[in-house]
C-alpha cells in the first residue's frame, strides 16, 4: 500500500557532502512523520533526523550543524544535506515514516530499504 523509496548514498571522502532523497507514494492520507535512521555494522538503527507533523525537526546530537533535513510536502519527499561527512556516519541509511492510508483508521511505520553511505579516503 505504502512504498518508500531512497536514493542518493554513495562514497565520500571525509569531509564532503551527500544528497539523500525518500519518496513515498501509494494510498497516503497522511503523513504524521518522515525521517532518516541509520544503523553501522554491529549496531543498533538510531535515528538521525526526523520531520514531525511537517514542521518540527530533531536530530541526532551527532549530526547536528552538519546535517539538514528538508521535505517537499508536495512529492512526500524528504531529503537529507550531509555535510562534513566523518568516517563514523558510514551505515546504511533508512528512510521511515508513520502514514496513515486511506484505508486505514491508524498509521503505522513504514521503511525504505535502506542505501549505503561509505566516508573514506
Amino acid at each position: 500500500q505504502v512504498q518508500l523509496v531512497e536514493s542518493g548514498g554513495g562514497l565520500v571522502q571525509p569531509g564532503g557532502s551527500l544528497r539523500l532523497s525518500c519518496a513515498a507514494s501509494g494510498s497516503i492520507f497522511s503523513i504524521n512523520a518522515m525521517g532518516w535512521y541509520r544503523q553501522a555494522p554491529g549496531k543498533e538503527r538510531d535515528p538521525v533526523a526526523t520531520f514531525i507533523g511537517g514542521k518540527i525537526t530533531r536530530y541526532a546530537e551527532s549530526v547536528k550543524g552538519r546535517f539538514t533535513i528538508s521535505r517537499d510536502g508536495a512529492k512526500n519527499t524528504v531529503y537529507l544535506q550531509m555535510n562534513s561527512l566523518k568516517p563514523e556516519d558510514t551505515a546504511v541509511y533508512y528512510c521511515n515514516a508513520n502514514i496513515r492510508t486511506l484505508f486505514s483508521n491508524g498509521a503505522s511505520d513504514y521503511w525504505g530499504q535502506g542505501t549505503q553511505v561509505t566516508v573514506s579516503s
